[in-house]
């Protein structure tokens, strides 16, 4: 995929993510904190499967999970963790400062796993200019959630 194109896309996916955690705040507000997780993983869930069944192939290959890492298993856990967390933060942070802290804790981590090279992801060691990203995120967080 061209590399403009990816950055528009993931811009805009985004950009809707930041709709996930008032949607999913008042979800929980409604049906309960863990209620409302479920919720929306089923809904995902049942979304997923639809597209690997109509559009990506179905589950030809699933069965090659096994010869995976178990830490490559815990994409889900990492979701939940969030989507859980979000849903009841959201309420005192608002939608602007879940969503520039969320970042924020992303890009400090995704450095970190750039760093190293973990994860499948080829090495891209931090330099100052990375350094000061960070540091203007975290300043641009701290002024989104002061008030």
């Amino acid at each position: 995929m061209d590399r403009g194109l990816a950055v528009v896309l993931t811009a805009l996916v985004g950009g809707l993510i930041a709709l996930q955690a008032p949607i999913n705040s008042m979800l929980g507000r409604t049906v309960g904190t863990w209620q409302a997780g479920a919720v929306s993983f089923a809904t995902g869930t049942v979304i997923l499967v639809a597209i690997a069944l109509l559009g990506g192939g179905g589950f030809g290959d699933l069965g090659e999970v096994r010869h995976l890492s178990w830490y490559y298993l815990l994409g889900g856990v990492l979701g939940a963790a969030y989507v859980t967390t979000v849903l009841v933060t959201v309420r005192s942070l608002g939608a602007g400062g879940v969503t520039a802290a969320t970042i924020a804790g992303q890009l400090t981590m995704a450095m970190i796993v750039d760093q190293l090279g973990i994860l499948g992801v080829h090495r891209h060691p931090i330099d100052a200019g990375r350094v000061v990203g960070v540091a203007l995120l975290a300043a641009g967080t701290f002024l989104v959630v002061r008030s």
